[in-house]
């Protein structure tokens, strides 16, 4: 089978390389090359197409390749199978959820959950085989169940990951790295094998520690603005321990059968 990749960003990349280490060749293209794009329609170009394209592209760039026989399958969290025309009526979803950098490629697959869904049966299968060259963990899944997916590691990950920024920003202008951190950190994300989040909470807002929380607000409000406000960190900081600080009181009320 002619694998044709479109798209050389992060998802694409980890994609080629994920199947040369398993003796599968696959093209990379990139969506910006129209000719290119060009090339691929006709017969005998491609069996099986995947875009690992931008969201807000992926109609255009998809709308650029006419190949009614081949299989088409983009690798969004939140876009739907119908994002390809009637002139592909062979189409599909393969969503690994996972994060993926060009700097970092992944080695391993098998422990990432792939999801996947396709217009009929015999697409499904297609793409349930497909994915089974890279990882076990494969799941059908609809468009309602992944667009909460991709909100859930989006928050997960890239919000996350926005925490990890915004802790580095506080430690500027100390003699703290950021390193003095990681093992916090992969301690953090260790405990919810084994723990809820909810079990695995900590902290002053959890505590309800109302003195450390007020003197932690001056702090950020009074840091030298860099990457971010004083005031939006204080912000950031207030939001989210009042989240928590809501949750903790909201569940400590006794109910009515208590």
């Amino acid at each position: 089978m002619k694998i044709v990749i479109i798209g050389a960003g992060n998802v694409g990349t980890n994609l080629q390389y994920a199947f040369a280490r398993k003796g599968i060749r696959a093209e990379l293209v990139s969506s910006r090359d129209k000719n290119a794009l060009n090339a691929l329609s006709g017969e005998g170009q491609g069996e099986l197409y995947i875009y690992a394209v931008a969201d807000k592209a992926l109609a255009e760039v998809a709308a650029q390749v006419h190949a009614p026989k081949a299989l088409h399958l983009h690798t969004s969290g939140t876009v739907p199978v119908c994002v390809f025309g009637d002139d592909k009526p062979h189409a599909g979803i393969l969503y690994f959820f996972q994060s993926f950098s060009k700097a970092n490629l992944i080695d391993d697959w098998s422990a990432i959950p792939c999801f996947i869904e396709g217009r009929n049966i015999d697409d499904v299968a297609a793409i349930y085989s497909l994915a089974q060259n890279l990882t076990s963990r494969i799941y059908e899944c609809n468009q309602h169940d992944r667009e909460r997916l991709h909100v859930a590691g989006v928050f997960a990950n890239n919000y996350t990951n926005l925490m990890y920024r915004i802790a580095k920003e506080v430690l500027k202008g100390t003699q703290i790295p950021f390193a003095a951190l990681l093992p916090l950190i992969d301690q953090t994300a260790a405990k919810v094998h084994t723990l809820s989040p909810h079990d695995a909470q900590t902290g002053p807002a959890q505590r309800g520690d109302i003195d450390v929380i007020a003197h932690q607000e001056e702090l950020l409000a009074s840091l030298p603005n860099g990457e971010f406000s004083a005031e939006e960190l204080r912000q950031v900081y207030q939001a989210l321990a009042a989240l928590i600080g809501k949750v903790r009181t909201h569940q400590a009320l006794p109910t009515e059968s208590e």
